[in-house]
């Protein structure tokens, strides 16, 4: 049974650029502009008549965008729940900016041990997390860690939960590691550190979403049954201020939206690949979180059960349940 027709959530890719280079992400490889200030407020008021409740300003490496700030401004007053994940390599210099415009702050950390973590993210940083996390706390905020989880870093979330996200009051995101086109995330989750990675899921200030770990265990998305919603839950938009679709790891087409973004949308044209989502041939065995998320909110069947207690958790934890009714 379908509970939400219409997108709620917009991935807006502020530029694909990065100041790092993580070897499970090649997205920092493609050349890129930044969104505009004067484009991204009229997609957000056409958003809003859309339907959308959140915008995670993403990348690449958001904070590179200088007008985020503004951005994030500009969505704030016209209601959106904000998220933004960064690597934390700039937000010593702008957290003042950036001060009560992030509902959702993440910082990405993928190990309790610098050398480990500096390694995968292809540049040193893990001192820039530790001062970002102490800089946060001081202005108010209160940052996440987001623990990108694959089976040769599993053992590490102890020591993540009770070194760094403990005793800085931290809610610690466990994030598993999916694959899409030919990046190399390593070796697949065993059933063992799937257990172990549900276990952690029920542990004080830590979230993780069990539906997650179903998808694994069924093998991903399957065509012929699909659990995906990403077209219809989910609207991607490029830095060339463009929709992208089905999603941005498929991305078979894209749609200028020349301020235009409301019709567009709901053009018979963009409607006729929403429709397929989930159905074409790359979304077979597909379990990429930032899609499968807002498609286990949208729908009841078994991933909407087991997501929703730790959905509920997160929202009561960071008090953004108050913004969603």
């Amino acid at each position: 049974m379908r509970l939400v027709s219409h997108p709620v959530l917009c991935n807006y890719y502020v530029t694909y650029r990065c100041n790092a280079s993580c070897s499970f992400c090649d997205i920092w490889e493609r050349p890129s502009p930044y969104v505009t200030l004067e484009s991204a407020r009229q997609n957000f008021r056409d958003l809003k008549k859309l339907g959308v409740r959140v915008i995670d300003f993403t990348g690449g490496e958001p904070l590179l965008h200088r007008q985020l700030p503004e951005l994030l401004q500009e969505a704030k007053q016209l209601g959106f729940i904000t998220t933004v994940t960064t690597n934390a390599l700039l937000y010593p210099k702008q957290a003042e900016r950036l001060r009560g415009l992030v509902d959702m702050l993440h910082f990405s950390l993928d190990s309790p041990v610098a050398e480990e973590h500096d390694r995968s993210r292809g540049v040193t940083c893990f001192d820039k997390v530790m001062e970002s996390i102490a800089i946060a706390r001081q202005l108010g905020e209160r940052p996440d860690i987001l623990f990108t989880v694959f089976e040769r870093n599993a053992h590490q979330i102890r020591q993540m939960h009770e070194e760094i996200c403990l005793p800085n009051d931290l809610v610690l995101i466990l994030n598993p590691v999916f694959e899409y086109n030919t990046v190399e995330t390593g070796e697949r989750f065993t059933d063992t550190t799937l257990r172990q990675l549900s276990g952690w899921g029920k542990q004080k200030n830590v979230y993780l979403n069990e539906g997650f770990i179903q998808l694994r265990r069924d093998g991903g998305n399957k065509v012929d049954d699909p659990v995906c919603r990403a077209a219809s839950t989910t609207i991607v938009i490029s830095p060339e201020n463009k929709i992208v679709l089905p999603c941005y790891h498929l991305g078979l087409k894209d749609f200028p939206i020349d301020n235009n973004l409301f019709n567009l949308y709901r053009s018979e044209e963009v409607q006729k690949l929403v429709a397929l989502e989930g159905r074409l041939p790359g979304c077979e065995s597909c379990a990429i979180n930032c899609y499968m998320q807002p498609s286990f909110a949208v729908e009841v069947n078994k991933y909407f059960w087991q997501a929703l207690p730790s959905t509920l958790k997160y929202n009561w934890v960071k008090g953004t349940w108050k913004q969603l009714f």
